[in-house]
């Protein structure tokens, strides 16, 4: 069945990320995150004839909410190959880059795909289905420290060790391979009145570690510098603290550690000027009606 983007995703804060990439008419920007393609959608609608928007998705199923536009060029591929592309389409530099980070409510809604703990369907995880490594190749074939890492650092998972402990047991049996399968090998580590919260938890850490979100977005903002013309618009929409200060240390100091340097006469040197001194949050009634948008940070940044 054919979805609407309405039904696809309900983008975040959507005036907010229009009005933060001050759109020319004539000018060229890009979607890193297509998905429905209301953001994209919405560019257009601000573009004028000559303007041109790129967009990327490495979902597959993006494909069906192309719009019948010819500024628009969509990239079926990952947006850590944002400069790669944009090099060889000779489309740099650019007057904006959007990006609204995490996952599509279609997505989630898809069992088959594996994201969500309260659906059925098997341990997969994939944005691209092309990729090689699952959700399920993780749980039964990553070591204890690999484990340790991805649930300590990417889920904040308080009881990391004894959930990885659980785990290498359980897999000693027999494979795990759905989100079923998974749901029952670790229940005795799931806090009774806090099951949705740590099992959100739990399946965001395999999500980021399965599409490699962290060192996605590490190139993206790297290549921003220079990838965006002077005075260009940086957007960026994210969904946890990991992303968040990842995108706050880089629009503050122009690396995503968060190092300010000095040039040789002592001065601090940074490539972005923070339009947003404090992440917008959505509304409370685009909250009430989009509760995906609950946990939206934005953050704008101009290229100086």
């Amino acid at each position: 069945m054919e979805k609407t983007i309405e039904a696809y995703h309900i983008p975040a804060m959507l005036s907010e990320c229009i009005e933060g990439l001050n759109i020319k008419p004539d000018g060229i920007y890009v979607d890193v995150t297509f998905g429905g393609g209301g953001h994209s959608k919405a560019i257009l609608e601000k573009l004028g004839t000559n303007g041109r928007l790129y967009a990327f998705d490495q979902d597959h199923d993006a494909v069906q909410n192309l719009p019948d536009d010819e500024r628009m060029v969509f990239i079926n591929h990952n947006f850590k190959y944002i400069k790669e592309f944009l090099q060889y389409l000779k489309a740099t530099p650019v007057d904006g880059i959007l990006g609204d980070l995490g996952i599509s409510s279609y997505q989630i809604n898809e069992g088959e795909k594996g994201f969500a703990h309260r659906l059925e369907g098997n341990l997969d995880m994939r944005m691209d289905k092309q990729a090689k490594v699952s959700a399920a190749n993780i749980i039964n074939e990553y070591s204890e420290r690999h484990l340790l890492r991805i649930f300590n650092q990417y889920g904040e998972i308080k009881n990391a060790f004894k959930l990885v402990k659980t785990i290498l047991e359980h897999r000693k049996t027999r494979p795990i391979q759905t989100i079923q399968d998974f749901k029952q090998a670790i229940q005795n580590c799931i806090p009774g009145k806090e099951e949705s919260k740590y099992l959100s938890q739990v399946f965001q850490a395999l999500r980021i570690e399965v599409n490699g979100e962290m060192q996605a977005l590490e190139l993206v903002l790297q290549n921003c510098t220079n990838l965006l013309k002077k005075n260009g618009r940086l957007v960026i929409l994210s969904y946890h603290s990991l992303e968040d200060r990842l995108v706050k240390n880089f629009i503050n100091s122009g690396n995503t550690e968060g190092e300010v340097q000095k040039n040789e006469f002592g001065q601090i040197n940074v490539p972005f000027k923070a339009i947003t001194k404090k992440p917008m949050v959505p509304s409370e009634k685009e909250v009430f009606e989009n509760k995906r948008a609950r946990s939206a940070k934005l953050r704008i940044a101009e290229k100086i």
